[in-house]
């Protein structure tokens, strides 16, 4: 026997040749197993042991010659079997190698055992695992191995699920958007025993490829290919609503959420899907009856929740989805205080579920609550943090950047948390981050966000999102930081956890305080201010839109869901009074549905369609903003007015008219232009809206005169002036911060 023979070397060689394996001892290992060969010629295992402990040594060629030496004479049969058997060894120290991570030496063992078996789908599999791994996967390796022709093939004997769905999730992870990724999961379908199983992968990785990466429409692909396992999976129809929708496919994506809606037994659930259709027809069509009837239902919908207050919206997806469930009430009705009171009502109901489903994490960060700084902390730098979804090419990103410019940083420390940037490539997102002391990316999720705002001792956490990314709103719920802020985004989102809201002296009335749960902060100007915008060249010309030169240009820039009858019918009134004038509106989405709505109601005025003119988009901020001078008049929208758009409108000497309300959304524009030095355009009821609009377009000298008065407001005006506003906020940063460590919070 060889144990015998060779108990000169060891008691027990085997043990001792694993032992030099586990240790990397190959050539010790290699020289027992050389030993044993010349004792047992004929035991084939000692050859493939041989040759593994001579691969392991880089001597390939050995390795192979080992192994072909043992199989020489073999029968045809009797070789099948031996190459399984070498098969089994060299995967189990393949496996063996990759729980070391030593991914190198696991795959150069693994494209062994593809030569000597090229159909070998769970090794494909795995070395498709390792190329992920080392950083080296192309995507091309899926085709190059046959994995997807193997997988569509009938079913592989032995393949190993759980690997397969593993390396679904890896590549939804590492390379979504390559198409053999997209080919892979439409393969895996075969083999899904369990659609439950291919559905909790894809789910959860689907809003990272359709907002980090920016593709929704390959987000739509993968769950099509989910909804081909599962066709009436709720959480698969209410993404693909979504989607098709972010993408501009209303009807695919209004049909989802109804699809949805009758298929929703809790209310939370149908108040997230009557939501989404009125999401799907406000971007496609504007304002019309059918919404008009469904946010009647949605208002129904909620006070039934609030009257009996869920207590079992525990997973992400449930919470996220009732946070903006009343998001479009500003845009179809200026009613100021039963908006934010509904809306921190709602707020309320999301802030117990999700401390009652994170209470180590709140009870964690109240920690830092129980403990008042000292007094000498108030000439301390402030750590400042900025939170937000929009820090890149998006129009919060134009605005914010002032800020990040102008910071003393002498006396405040500027952190970025940045969601669904993981992915992301935005020059101006990078902006940001070269401008911030620190910076966190994260994926949309904001997974670990709250707690890296913990440990970076945030003092002061600015929110600029509101209700426009739900999941900075469970991030601010959580209360990582002792004052927490919400600036520009949006409104204020009611969330209990945030201290303060910035506004103005005219961005909201002076009985606002009475109904909004934040504490309003108002700045002694405006509460936003820019230095400017960057121009391109133009891309529209009146005379290829078929314009005279000597006609008056009405334009609005506004999305669908600002558009209704009402304004419209305000807005073709001033075209119908004022000879010689057009109106171009820039579309937003499907433009049949929404210039029919427009189409219509000039009609109804006795506005001919061909003095109406359907613009497109344009790519570039630079070229939108060039564009803006083609008007001669902006027709602002109501009761939802511009924000971006109006202070591009006046950065461009525009005049424009607005009409003033009561909630945020309807006085945006009305603050800007006061802080421009404007009043000229500020209507406060219809009649003053028609007015100023028939005004404007009949007399060139005012247009003019307002004109100039624009041009010469960017050496004075609060507006533009963005290095004052900093001041303005750091002060306020200050006084907060003073509030809290003498107790007043």
């Amino acid at each position: 026997m060889v144990s015998s023979y060779i108990s000169t070397y060891t008691d027990d060689w085997q043990q001792e040749a694993d032992q030099c394996l586990i240790n990397g001892k190959y050539a010790k290992a290699a020289s027992l197993y050389e030993q044993a060969i010349t004792l047992e010629p004929d035991n084939h295992y000692y050859y493939w042991q041989l040759g593994l402990m001579l691969l392991l040594q880089g001597q390939e060629v050995e390795a192979q010659t080992t192994w072909f030496l043992a199989i020489a004479d073999g029968e045809t049969e009797e070789i099948d079997a031996w190459m399984e058997e070498l098969v089994e060894v060299l995967v189990t120290e393949a496996n063996r190698q990759a729980s070391l991570e030593n991914h190198t030496v696991a795959r150069a063992i693994r494209q062994h055992i593809r030569e000597i078996n090229p159909n070998h789908l769970n090794n494909l599999l795995s070395l498709i695992d390792l190329s992920i791994a080392l950083e080296t996967y192309t995507g091309e390796e899926l085709i190059e191995f046959g994995v997807i022709n193997g997988l569509k093939a009938e079913s592989p004997i032995e393949l190993n699920l759980d690997l397969l769905l593993h390396i679904l999730k890896k590549l939804l992870i590492s390379a979504p958007l390559q198409p053999s990724s997209l080919d892979f999961a439409a393969a895996c379908t075969n083999h899904v025993r369990k659609p439950q199983d291919f559905i909790n992968i894809v789910i959860p990785l689907i809003y990272e490829i359709a907002y980090s990466y920016e593709e929704p429409r390959t987000a739509i692909k993968y769950l099509e290919i989910a909804l081909s396992l599962a066709p009436q999976n709720l959480d698969i129809l209410r993404h693909l609503a979504q989607f098709y929708i972010d993408t501009m496919n209303f009807t695919q994506g209004i049909k989802y959420a109804k699809q949805c809606y009758s298929l929703s037994e809790k209310i939370w659930e149908k108040i997230f899907d009557n939501h989404t259709i009125i999401k799907g027809i406000m971007f496609s069509a504007g304002y019309n009856q059918e919404v008009g009837e469904l946010i009647e239902r949605q208002e129904q919908l909620l006070k039934s929740i609030i009257e009996e207050p869920p207590n079992e919206l525990s997973s992400s997806i449930n919470l996220m989805s009732l946070y903006n469930c009343c998001f479009f009430f500003p845009y179809v009705k200026d009613s100021a205080r039963a908006n934010t009171t509904l809306r921190n009502q709602v707020s309320r109901i999301c802030q117990k579920n999700i401390e009652d489903s994170h209470q180590e994490a709140v009870k964690q960060y109240n920690q830092r609550l129980l403990i008042s700084p000292p007094i000498e902390s108030l000439g301390k730098p402030l750590k400042i943090g900025y939170i937000s979804h929009c820090l890149k090419r998006h129009s919060v990103g134009w605005i914010a950047r002032w800020l990040f410019e102008y910071h003393n940083r002498e006396k405040f420390e500027i952190y970025a948390y940045l969601l669904a940037a993981e992915n992301r490539q935005d020059p101006l997102q990078e902006w940001y981050a070269s401008k911030a002391n620190k910076t966190h990316k994260s994926g949309v999720r904001g997974e670990g966000i709250a707690q890296q705002i913990y440990e970076d001792e945030i003092d002061i956490l600015i929110d600029l999102d509101s209700l426009t990314l739900t999941n900075t709103c469970s991030i601010m719920a959580l209360k990582p930081s002792p004052i927490q802020v919400t600036w520009l985004g949006w409104d204020a989102s009611g969330i209990p956890t945030i201290d303060y809201y910035i506004a103005d002296p005219y961005v909201l009335p002076g009985n606002a305080e009475d109904y909004y749960s934040e504490k309003i902060w108002r700045l002694p100007q405006t509460y936003v201010a820019v230095s400017g915008f960057e121009l391109g060249l133009p891309s529209l010309r009146r005379d290829e839109l078929n314009i005279p030169g000597d006609a008056v240009v009405y334009l609005s820039v506004q999305k669908g869901p600002k558009y209704n009858p009402q304004i419209l019918r305000l807005q073709m009134r001033i075209l119908h009074d004022v000879p010689n004038s057009y109106f171009l509106i820039k579309g937003f989405g499907n433009e049949d549905f929404l210039n029919d709505l427009i189409i219509e109601v000039a009609a109804e005025e006795g506005v001919g369609s061909d003095r109406l003119k359907f613009i497109d988009r344009v790519g570039l901020e630079q070229t939108h903003r060039t564009n803006l001078a083609i008007a001669d008049v902006v027709l602002d929208t109501y009761p939802y007015n511009g924000a971006t758009t109006t202070l591009e409108t006046l950065w461009m000497a525009i005049p424009m008219v607005t009409k003033v309300g009561q909630q945020f959304a309807s006085r945006n524009s009305y603050t800007m232009m006061v802080n421009a030095g404007l009043t000229e355009g500020i209507a406060w009821s219809d009649e003053e809206y028609l007015d100023w609009g028939i005004r404007l377009g009949r007399d060139e000298n005012l247009r003019k005169q307002i004109s100039w008065k624009l041009r010469q407001s960017r050496r004075t005006a609060p507006l533009w002036n963005a290095k004052q506003f900093t001041r303005d906020m750091e002060n306020a940063y200050r006084q907060m911060w003073q509030i809290y460590i003498e107790g007043g919070r």
